[in-house]
């Protein structure tokens, strides 16, 4: 008598890897390219709703922030990354922010990707936590956007 057949069920390959949120960014990412791609994306606008949906504390520093980038440096291309404001410069990222809310961190982060200009020596941060932003904070931001772009 043959062997009983046995059956395995199969997964997708990210189903235990990502979480929830993670998916959800994943299929924002997704929509941005098709929207991109469709040549119907407004990033200000785009950049403002993400903005606008973030729980009142985060969308007071949100708006903080925004306003000071674009006021720094008024050259920069707002754009959302994986549902999140972006900031380009010369059509490359230099910065966004994650809002805590989105993967239920304890702050929102200011982040800079690997095309800022923040290099100092060997090693130096990347992403910066934020609960609020005070006049030297904002000075500091103001100095870290410069960098990034020069």
């Amino acid at each position: 008598m043959p062997a009983a057949k046995t059956t395995t069920k199969r997964t997708s390959a990210n189903a235990d890897t990502f979480s929830a949120d993670e998916k959800a960014a994943m299929r924002e990412a997704a929509a941005e390219r098709r929207k991109a791609k469709a040549g119907s994306t407004d990033g200000t606008a785009d950049v403002l709703a993400k903005i606008a949906e973030m729980p009142d504390d985060e969308r007071a520093l949100g708006e903080k922030l925004h306003a000071l980038i674009m006021k720094t440096v008024p050259d920069m291309q707002p754009r959302t990354w994986y549902g999140m404001p972006a900031y380009y410069h010369d059509n490359e990222q230099i910065c966004f922010f994650q809002p805590a809310a989105k993967f239920q961190a304890r702050y929102l982060t200011l982040g800079f990707s690997d095309k800022a200009q923040l290099d100092d020596g060997n090693m130096w941060p990347t992403s910066y936590a934020i609960t609020k932003l005070t006049s030297a904070d904002e000075t500091k931001v103001r100095a870290l956007i410069k960098q990034a772009v020069s």
